[in-house]
């Protein structure tokens, strides 16, 4: 595939597992900009440059197709995560194919995963860019700087040119599953709520919450409960914000993210912290609470789909209250079950989040043609699963799984629900362990992967095409 603009025409090529940029010029001066080596073909000029960053920033110089956009109004979404680095070809083929009219977020990573995989937000955006111009994709993409919890972490991916910053305050979400006090919620920073107790139970108590389906009347505990829970977190949310609003120099929309807690947000929660981040200056296109149980990685969603059904109806019906943000399903991959479902009962309105399940797309290459390094990965990532489970939803248990791969059917065992779950976390251990010789599995797998990249992205068309078709029914709200 190619990319054409103006003078300019991008490829990217491959002999074996190595990776060259090429750009076919009709004068020498289009060329400005990019590295490597030029020569003349015919009327025209050809420069063969390494994947660089020097070279990734001269191609969004060049192809405006390539610079992030806001995902803006209120347009259906999906993010597709890419730990590898070699997913966004098989990516865009997905909603090429089956995703007319949803918006494709292809760069996208959490700071933690960046740290865990050793990689920086430019390089994120480098290969997403690389990606692009392998698939020949137009369509306009998004940027997502997930799960920040850093003023270091804005800065990183507003440097990198993301223009999504998911925010996520929730290390300062308090358990109160024990019971609040007035004296708890006395204790909270005032001041830095531009707020006082007595305020704070003046705008609530007493206050019927429409949330669709069924009204809710607002009890002085209620509000209590709310802000002690939420209250420091929302201190945080707008110290994050305010520092990438004002530190941005590009474009930029904002997600609020607290769904990675172990308590779920109720109705009038919501509808707290949408009031006082309101109150303190915030706008946001996009809104993650944590939702009824059920969202595991890796897997279908496991809890009542009727519930969730009107979870989310009422999670929406907040949102309409405050000019019709989006709803966010993060950990959203592999939910095939209820994606009609989370359509209709947001009408439309939602931004699913998908990451480790391309990375899987590509342990699946690895399994099938070079099953001595899938048996290390095995190794590594079902050893730490104790560890690495704590940063995420999942149940699987190790022990129900093979210590012995002999005789195994691997592509079975990458579709059972505990190994899967196992290698879906232990990707950060796994990647950065070495094989049985000492080398970094990080190295060859990548080569593996990249020497048959054309079955990769015939496994990640299929399967991410699964996870984005149910959005393309909903038409743009503008």
């Amino acid at each position: 595939m190619t990319l054409r603009h103006d003078a300019l025409t991008a490829s990217i090529r491959y002999d074996g597992s190595a990776r060259s940029l090429r750009v076919d010029a009709t004068t020498p001066q289009a060329l400005t900009g990019f590295e490597g080596t030029t020569s003349l073909a015919g009327d025209g000029h050809v420069l063969t440059g390494p994947l660089s960053t020097a070279n990734a920033a001269a191609l969004q110089a060049a192809f405006p197709a390539l610079r992030p956009q806001r995902i803006g109004g209120h347009r259906t979404s999906v993010g597709t995560g890419d730990r590898t680095g070699l997913a966004t070809p098989g990516q865009a083929r997905a909603f090429a194919e089956q995703g007319a009219g949803v918006m494709p977020v292809l760069a996208q990573q959490s700071i933690r995963e960046m740290d865990r995989l050793g990689r920086s937000a430019r390089s994120v955006m480098d290969d997403a860019i690389f990606g692009l111009v392998e698939a020949g994709w137009e369509g306009g993409f998004g940027a997502d700087c997930d799960h920040i919890k850093t003023t270091e972490g804005i800065d990183r991916g507003l440097e990198a040119g993301f223009v999504m910053f998911t925010l996520d305050p929730g290390d300062l979400v308090a358990d109160v599953t024990a019971g609040v006090t007035a004296a708890d919620a006395e204790a909270l920073p005032w001041d830095q709520l531009e707020d006082s107790l007595a305020d704070l139970k003046a705008r609530y108590v007493g206050m019927t919450l429409d949330v669709g389906h069924s009204q809710i009347e607002v009890t002085e505990q209620d509000v209590l409960t709310a802000a002690v829970k939420y209250g420091r977190a929302v201190v945080e949310a707008m110290r994050l914000y305010r520092h990438v609003t004002e530190n941005a120099q590009h474009e930029i929309e904002i997600e609020f993210a607290v769904d990675e807690t172990a308590w779920l947000t109720t109705f009038f929660e919501h509808f707290y912290l949408a009031s006082e981040l309101t109150r303190l200056g915030a706008s946001w296109f996009s809104f993650a609470p944590r939702y009824v149980d059920g969202f595991e990685k890796g897997l279908d969603f496991l809890g009542d789909a009727e519930e969730l059904r009107r979870n989310l109806e009422a999670h929406h019906a907040i949102a309409e209250q405050f000019g019709g943000y989006k709803i966010s399903l993060h950990s959203g991959s592999d939910k095939f079950s209820i994606y009609p479902l989370c359509v209709e009962a947001t009408q439309g309105l939602v931004h699913l989040k998908t990451s480790g399940t391309s990375y899987l797309c590509g342990v699946e290459i690895v399994a099938e043609h070079d099953p001595e390094l899938f048996s290390r990965i095995w190794d590594i990532s079902r050893a730490s699963y104790v560890r690495a489970r704590a940063s995420y939803q999942v149940s699987a248990e190790e022990d129900r799984t093979p210590t012995s791969l002999a005789g195994v059917d691997l592509a079975e065992l990458i579709r059972s629900d505990d190994a899967r779950q196992i290698l879906h976390v232990g990707y950060g251990d796994s990647l950065n362990g070495t094989d049985d010789s000492g080398d970094p599995i990080h190295d060859r797998f990548l080569d593996v992967v990249a020497a048959h990249q054309g079955q990769h992205g015939d496994i990640l068309a299929a399967h991410l095409g699964k996870h984005v078709a149910p959005f393309q029914a909903v038409a743009a709200r503008a």
